[in-house]
Formats: C-alpha cells, sequence, structure tokens
C-alpha cells in the first residue's frame, strides 16, 4: 500500500495522541484523589461525630445510613472501612452491629462515578450510556442491601461465615498492601495537600483532643525527645523528685499548598473541591474528546468486538466471569474501585464498553476493593488482627452472596434493567441526575436516619406504608407491561391519576422556567405531544434519521414530521 504524506502525519498524529491520554488519565486519577480530600476536610469531623454514637450504630438500619453518609461526606469507602475497623477492635463497636456499615460503605462510594457521569451531559446519547453504566454499581448495591440486611440481622450470617473463617486458619500479622497507583499519583498529589487521617479516627473514638486539631497536616515527621536526668529535692520531711518523661516534638515540617495556610479545614476544603471539580471536568471532556477521535472508524469496531464478544460456544456463558476477573484485577492494581468505575464510564458513555459487559467488570471492582481490605487488615497488629479481618471478610461475603443473587442466572440481572431505566429517564430530563443524586445519597439516608433516631415505632409506621405502596406501585407496573388482562379495567393504566403523579413533564416544565435551561426536545410515551398537520415524506433508505431518533429507522421507507412549536419530531412507519 503506498503512503501518502497524509496517512503518514495521521500516523504520526495519532501515536501523539496516546501520551497525551495517558497524561489526562493521571491528572483525572490525581483529581479524584483531592476530590476524596476535599470532602474530609469539609465533612470529616461531622463524619467522625456520627460513628461517634455507638447506640445509634447499634440498630441495623441506621447503621446502613451512617455507612452512607459518612462514605458520601469523605468520598472514600477505604476512609469509612478504617474507622469501622478502629471501632470494633477497641471494643466500642461489635462486629454484627458493624456489618450494616459496611454495607452502607459500599452503597455511598458509588457516588463518585455517578458525579463522574454527570459530565457527559453535554451529548444526550452519551448521558444515556454514562449515566446507565454508572448508576448500575448503585442498583446492584442497593438490591444486595435490601435482600442481604434482613438476612443478616435475622441470621448473622456473614458475621457467623467470616467468624469461621478467622478461626479456622491460623492468620499471622502480615505487611501493609501494596499501594501500587499511590507510587504514582502520590508526588503530586502530596504536594497539592497531605490530611492527618488520624483526626477523623481519634473524634469517632471519643478523643476530645482532636476535635479542636486541624485535619491539613503541618509536620511530617515527629519524635519523641527525652532528657535522661533525675533530680531529687528534700525540703524538711518531703521529698521531690521530678523526672523528665518523653514528649513529642515537630521536626520536619510538611511541602505542600496548605503547609503555611493560616485557613479553616472548611475553607480549604471548599478550595480543593472547587479546584479538582475544575480538573475533573476539564480531563474527563478531554478524554472524551481524545477518546471519540482515536476510537473511531474501523478501529472503534474491533475494540467494541474484542470487548463486548462473548466467547465461542459452549463457553459463551464464561466472558462475564472473565470479565469479573479483569475488574478484579484491575481494581487491585489501582486500589479504589471508585478509580476503576470512574474511568470504566467514559468508555461506557461513548459506546466502546456495552452496559452488559460494564456489569460483571462493575462486579469484579466490588470484589477487587475488599482484597484490598483484607490485605490492610492484615497490616493491623496481633490484637486487633482478628476484628480487622472479620470486618473485611464480612464485606468479602456481601459482595460475593450480592453477585450469587443477581448475576449467575440471565433474568436476576436485575440492576441492568434499571440502570438503563434510569439512563434513558436522564437523558430525557437531564436534571433528573442531579435528582437522583439528592435522593439516593442525601435525603432518603438522612430521613431514615432521622426516623431511625425517632424509635422503631416510629420507623416501622412511617417506613411500612411507604414500602408497601412502593412494592405495589412496582408490582402493578409489572403487571401492566406484561399482563394488563389480570388488573382491573381502571389499574391497567395510570390515566386516571393526575398528571404530575404519572409523569414528569409537568415538573419539568417548573425547572425549565425556573432555571431558564432549554427544553428537552425529545416527546415520548405519555409525554408525547399531540401531532399537530402531520406531514409525510419519503425517505432515501441509505440516509439515517437524525436529530432526537432513538433508533436507526434507516431502512423505513416512510417518515412523519410532526411540527410541534418550533421543533420537528420525526416518526418512523413501518418500524416497531
Amino acid at each position: 500500500m503506498e503512503l501518502s504524506p497524509n496517512r503518514v502525519r495521521e500516523f504520526f498524529i495519532n501515536c501523539s495522541k496516546i501520551p497525551l491520554l495517558l497524561l489526562l488519565l493521571f491528572f483525572f486519577v490525581c483529581s479524584l484523589d483531592t476530590l476524596s480530600s476535599a470532602f474530609q476536610l469539609a465533612g470529616g469531623k461531622v463524619a467522625g461525630d456520627i460513628f461517634k454514637d455507638n447506640a445509634v450504630l447499634s440498630n441495623p438500619v441506621a447503621g446502613l445510613v451512617v455507612g452512607i453518609l459518612v462514605t458520601v461526606l469523605v468520598q472514600s469507602s477505604s476512609t469509612s472501612t478504617s474507622i469501622i475497623v478502629s471501632l470494633v477492635s477497641s471494643g466500642l463497636l461489635e462486629v454484627r452491629s458493624a456489618v450494616p456499615i459496611i454495607m452502607g460503605t459500599n452503597i455511598g462510594t458509588s457516588v463518585t462515578n455517578t458525579i463522574v457521569a454527570m459530565m457527559q451531559a453535554g451529548e444526550r446519547n452519551d448521558f444515556k450510556r454514562a449515566f446507565a453504566g454508572a448508576t448500575i454499581h448503585d442498583c446492584f448495591n442497593w438490591l444486595s442491601v435490601l435482600v442481604l440486611l434482613p438476612m443478616e440481622v435475622a441470621t448473622g450470617l456473614m458475621t457467623h461465615l467470616a467468624h469461621i473463617v478467622v478461626t479456622s486458619f491460623n492468620i499471622q500479622t502480615g505487611e501493609d498492601a501494596p499501594e501500587l497507583l499511590k507510587v504514582i499519583t502520590e508526588p503530586v498529589t502530596k504536594l497539592i495537600i497531605q490530611l492527618d487521617r488520624q483526626v477523623i479516627t481519634g473524634i469517632a473514638m471519643g478523643d476530645e483532643r482532636m476535635r479542636n486539631r486541624s485535619l491539613v497536616k503541618k509536620w511530617c515527621h515527629t519524635g519523641l525527645v527525652t532528657v535522661q536526668t533525675l533530680n531529687t529535692i528534700t525540703e524538711g520531711d518531703i521529698t521531690w523528685t521530678t523526672q523528665n518523661l518523653p514528649s513529642e516534638v515537630n521536626i520536619q515540617k510538611c511541602r505542600h499548598l496548605f503547609a503555611d495556610a493560616h485557613l479553616s479545614d472548611l475553607t480549604v476544603g471548599l478550595i480543593l473541591l472547587a479546584g479538582s471539580l475544575a480538573l475533573l471536568c476539564t480531563c474527563l471532556v478531554l478524554l472524551v474528546k481524545l477518546l471519540n477521535s482515536l476510537l473511531q472508524g474501523q478501529v472503534a469496531k474491533v475494540i467494541q468486538k474484542v470487548i463486548n464478544t462473548d466467547l465461542p460456544y459452549p463457553f459463551g456463558w464464561l466472558a462475564g466471569y472473565l470479565a469479573m476477573f479483569v475488574g478484579a484485577g484491575m481494581t487491585f492494581v489501582v486500589q479504589s474501585s471508585s478509580v476503576f468505575t470512574s474511568a470504566l464510564t467514559p468508555l461506557i458513555g461513548i459506546g466502546v464498553i456495552s452496559l452488559e459487559r460494564a456489569y460483571p467488570l462493575t462486579l469484579g471492582s466490588n470484589i477487587g476493593t475488599t482484597t484490598t481490605a483484607l490485605l490492610a487488615a492484615l497490616a493491623s497488629p496481633g490484637d486487633k488482627l482478628a476484628a480487622a479481618i472479620q470486618i473485611a471478610l464480612c464485606h468479602f461475603f456481601f459482595n460475593i452472596l450480592g453477585i450469587l443473587l443477581w448475576y449467575p442466572i440471565p433474568v436476576t440481572r436485575v440492576p441492568i434493567c434499571m440502570a438503563r431505566a434510569l439512563g434513558e429517564r436522564t437523558a430525557k430530563y437531564r436534571w433528573f441526575a442531579v435528582l437522583y443524586l439528592l435522593i439516593c445519597f442525601l435525603l432518603l439516608p438522612s430521613l431514615v436516619l432521622g426516623l431511625s433516631l425517632a424509635g422503631w415505632r416510629v420507623m416501622v409506621g412511617v417506613g411500612a406504608p411507604f414500602v408497601g405502596v412502593t412494592v405495589f406501585i412496582a408490582l402493578v407496573n409489572l403487571m401492566q407491561a406484561h399482563s394488563p388482562g389480570h388488573l382491573p379495567a381502571r389499574l391497567q393504566s395510570w390515566d386516571f391519576l393526575p398528571r404530575w403523579m404519572r409523569s414528569l413533564k409537568p415538573l419539568d416544565r417548573v425547572i425549565t422556567k425556573a432555571t431558564g435551561c432549554c427544553s428537552t426536545g425529545h416527546a415520548t410515551g405519555d409525554d408525547q405531544a399531540a401531532p399537530i398537520n402531520a406531514v409525510t415524506i419519503p425517505v432515501d433508505p441509505k440516509i439515517k434519521s437524525v436529530d432526537y431518533a432513538e433508533e436507526d429507522h434507516a431502512s423505513s421507507p416512510l417518515m412523519m414530521l410532526f411540527p410541534v412549536g418550533n421543533k420537528y419530531f420525526t416518526s418512523t412507519l413501518g418500524t416497531e
């Protein structure tokens, strides 16, 4: 094949994009690390105070909610888990009471990739895929909790399994877990901020001295100075003996941006939050554009085929489990499920990885983060080793049991359907993503925590009707879709309800007017406007439908244009 100068130039341009891609990925991971530090500065002490109330943590529902809120506040499941391990090993919290909190940290850690997905809101289809890929983690965790939390409260299954493993093996204290990713990112992140994470743990343990101590680390090296002198002074019948006790002195000051800044933790946290979000958005936008330019044409088709294609018959079912293994291995390398799933989200958005393949990768990531916790637990002192390993094993068994519930049989892969529905809804109403984050990770957990603090009677009195109505609506929706004839005529559709109770369109109008944002521009389903002046025009079968059409109707011989206001909506005939 003859190489023209244009082809050579294009080849070198594409090659130069690969180092740029790696550089952007590096800064993307650094921004996630700094974002976690910012959240810890802004809400770390509050998180410690939440963990301090052990009477609340003995309530399993409250413990679950505390795990969610604290992990959302500090943006780090490893920080939350380390606090839980410290509370258990010190005897302040029983292992069985700590299991619901571990489940909550599993839910809370999935908020990061949901935030990352919102950065792709500029393009509707990319946003739909990215948000579905991000929320598949949420759906799996919520469904697993709904089944496994009552089972754990009733039987203590995971606690007993972890206890059997700990007592059956003579586990010795090991080395620290390898920090493979931090070796690369720490030289940069340590120049920005360094935190004294013992402050949060100390507040949770009830150490009041930590309350007035800053989370921003000022001194990186300290030492003990002891003066070996003994003085005896006798005054009459009284003998005074004085001895200089060892005291801690500061040796070397930390070198980061805020080491000499006389600012409060909240101020530093807000500054870092703004900066890290700006860097995160910039890196993500550039990453998506760069990936789109690299992964186009035949290259994209080859990559999609390699990643999303199943193995040959009869080993096709092994492809998902192989993806789990890859997800677990990658998470072990980067030492963070948030980093792995956040890096996965843009690839799902641009269509390189399908939602069906992203699901086992995410499940593998859940397992990978628990193996890291197990290695970290092995580094605990001898007196804390058993409790630390038991908690880490409970986390591991929670994810394994969740996978057994929601993956092996294809019909049980409900999280995929839920995530796809959330993605479609969010693509239609983009503000729904913010509403989803606020409800699932802030308002609903806070409401449940408040009810649990009021006592079991109040929580059951309010929660039971809510759960009953939710289950009823879900069952009716299921029957409306599959067997409407078995329902009463009135329940075969929700048309008898007011429009605001069965559609988001009225709320969308309110939010659109309040924010001045542009309209969603896509009317489907129950929200579709009545067609006015329908016009039929012939369409060339070779031309694909454009604008807001969700499906490719290239094979349809006829297309209808419905003018609604100053917009046109397409509808093809001869297709489903």
